[in-house]
């Protein structure tokens, strides 16, 4: 089920970028992406590495933090909801001189074009998060495959590329079809995350603003766009962080 996108343009758009359910409601998932009645396989342990690479078509390599000691953190989003509120969150980024990554659920971007372009014109990066949002992890190959390929052509019609980054969605870490078939969508890494903000409960600024205070050099946040406790943590968010000399850059800063 291979879409317009081709390998050799895949990769060379590539190589120039580099809970568990912890997300807002999926969306319904398309009807060819049947779930699987066998359970999803087991999780590998996430990779730690600060720096990964795959062969063309091999499985991705999950990475959930970096091991550098550099005093950095990823700050990195689920790229769905109101657009509003994206802009909002990106101008308290670029207030405090942050940079993000926003992994874009494909749905998204084909109503919303215009702030996928606005995260990358302001310095950000892109990763795919799938077209649907679906409980990923259940699908059998071949829609798996899908909802990746089809967010990952989506993004560079979008926005020129197709994302640094694969993430799996409704789920921490990625299992071993997932690594598969992100791999085969020509993604060589698949970025998880170790400190879960959990503000798409909506548990107030405080709370989230508590989850993402877990963060140690090193770490990737998870975060959400869309919701309005999530912009009003920011401020104190970064002030916690600047006060513990800790730098929110992109994932891919973050892991070179």
């Amino acid at each position: 089920m291979r879409t317009s996108l081709t390998r050799r343009h895949f990769f060379g758009l590539a190589a120039g970028a580099s809970a568990l359910a912890a997300c807002s409601a999926p969306v319904p998932a398309p009807a060819p992406a049947v779930p699987s009645s066998t359970p999803a396989p087991t999780s590998p342990p996430p990779s730690t590495a600060a720096s990964t690479s795959a062969a063309p078509s091999g499985p991705a390599v999950e990475v959930a933090r970096a091991t550098s000691g550099r005093p950095q953190i990823a700050l990195t989003f689920h790229g769905a909801g109101d657009p509003r509120i994206t802009r909002q969150v990106l101008d308290l980024v670029r207030q405090h001189g942050a940079h993000i990554t926003v992994l874009a659920v494909g749905t998204w971007l084909a109503e919303h074009p215009d702030p996928a372009r606005m995260v990358r014109d302001g310095g950000h990066e892109l990763g795919n998060h799938t077209w649907s949002h679906p409980a990923l992890a259940g699908y059998k190959p071949e829609p798996m495959l899908a909802e990746i390929e089809r967010c990952r052509d989506k993004l560079a019609e979008v926005t020129g590329t197709p994302g640094a980054f694969f993430r799996q969605s409704q789920g921490q870490h990625a299992t071993r079809q997932e690594l598969v078939e992100a791999g085969k969508a020509g993604y060589a890494r698949v970025l998880s995350y170790d400190v879960d903000s959990l503000d798409w409960k909506d548990p107030g600024p405080a709370a989230i603003r508590a989850a993402v205070a877990q963060a140690r050099a090193g770490s990737v946040v998870s975060m959400h766009l869309g919701h309005a406790g999530t912009v009003a943590a920011l401020p104190g968010i970064f002030t916690d962080l600047s006060e513990r000399g800790l730098t929110p850059v992109t994932a891919t800063e973050l892991l070179k």
